[in-house]
């Protein structure tokens, strides 16, 4: 039988990976040097072009200066500075758009040439569907932040972050699945280990790992990463002045800078912990070698991402090693997808190949069959 050819999909896929994820890092650096409300206008066609003149750039500057943002957090700003905000602004909007041709031009022509999976077909149109979304979310994100707030809206920015990671992963797991489709075979798979309780577990985590994320997501949206500049205690304290000052849990959780930094240590060192632990139990018990290489991936990730944010957290969220925390934080759930994606294809290969039979011994609790078994000895399973 011939197998099946998707590198042509697998290509457009890994490049919607890597377009996503470096979307999410420019993302993050307009945050981090506050350059996102730079401008105050949403074109989506000629919105490609930045401005072309001295003319052009005075309009913008004024635009800009009518917003409270300009007049609180960017008093006084010079022209030239103002230049560089709205660059980083205008990247990352250039980019947003260029993720919105690397999805939705590939899928149209593969879809009209019939080279999609009839079972891949709802998925994969979802993807030009969700950066579309992705589009709008993000102005909509902006627009929180040019009336009355001098930033965005911490809710709507989590919004924005955790619908780029939901195209990412869409597109990561179909990819690793068409990678295993064009094997054509499935392995033969021989543990006592319970693969599918383990694919239950690297499922969680990777869901676990994305709520951690976004937690991440409300620290930045609340500029929370600029307080509380120690580790491991906070100003002195293991749970820091300022917890749940504010009234009801969540409304806490999410809106006070306290809260949210203290939340998003814990959860990451959780995190780690978990990681490197699962890790050991896969390591240590009858795992497939490739299901033991996918969780000692995410554990080694896990442990450098928690050093990135101890660093960025002393060193006052510096933009380099704050933007490379957010990217091998999308390369850690990047991880996690794919031991989840490795350990659901054990367990399927395993079920498949039915239960290992041990030939070299024979239990304890059982007896050859050879004449009538002793009434309290159940009789061997035949070889």
């Amino acid at each position: 039988m011939t197998r099946p050819d998707f590198k042509s999909l697998i290509r457009w896929l890994d490049a919607t990976v890597v377009s996503v994820a470096i979307a999410v890092v420019i993302g993050g650096i307009t945050r981090l040097t506050e350059s996102g409300l730079s401008i105050t206008e949403w074109k989506p066609v000629s919105g490609v072009l930045p401005p072309l003149s001295e003319v052009d750039w005075v309009s913008a500057y004024a635009k800009f200066q009518e917003i409270p943002q300009a007049q609180t957090l960017h008093a006084g700003i010079s022209m030239a500075a103002f230049k560089v905000l709205y660059w980083w602004e205008w990247l990352h909007r250039l980019l947003a758009r260029g993720v919105g041709l690397v999805i939705a031009v590939p899928f149209f022509w593969f879809w009209a040439k019939g080279q999609i999976p009839a079972s891949l077909t709802l998925r994969l149109a979802s993807l030009p569907v969700l950066v579309a979304a992705q589009g709008a979310l993000g102005w909509y994100m902006v627009s929180s932040g040019l009336v009355e707030r001098t930033n965005v809206s911490q809710y709507r920015l989590v919004a924005h972050l955790g619908l780029a990671l939901v195209i990412l992963v869409i597109a990561l797991w179909t990819s690793a699945s068409l990678r295993v489709a064009m094997r054509g075979t499935e392995e033969q798979v021989s543990t006592s280990f319970n693969l599918t309780r383990w694919a239950l577990v690297a499922d969680g985590f990777a869901i676990w790992t994305f709520v951690v994320i976004l937690s991440g997501g409300f620290v930045a949206g609340l500029r929370a990463g600029k307080s509380f500049n120690t580790f491991p205690l906070m100003a002195g304290q293991v749970v820091p002045p300022g917890y749940g000052q504010l009234d009801g849990f969540l409304k806490d959780a999410f809106e006070n800078p306290a809260s949210a930094q203290f939340h998003h240590r814990v959860l990451a060192i959780v995190t780690v912990f978990v990681a490197v632990g699962l890790w050991l139990w896969v390591s240590t018990a009858d795992a497939p070698a490739r299901v033991v290489r996918a969780q000692r991936n995410v554990a080694l990730i896990a442990a450098a991402q928690v050093c990135l944010g101890i660093a960025t957290l002393l060193l006052v969220v510096p933009v380099t090693v704050a933007a490379l925390h957010q990217l091998v934080a999308v390369v850690l759930l990047g991880a996690t997808v794919l031991a989840a994606h490795a350990a659901r294809r054990a367990a399927r290969e395993a079920r498949q190949s039915g239960p290992r039979i041990e030939r070299d011994r024979v239990p304890l609790n059982c007896a050859p069959q050879i004449g009538a078994p002793p009434a309290d000895v159940r009789p061997c399973s035949p070889p």
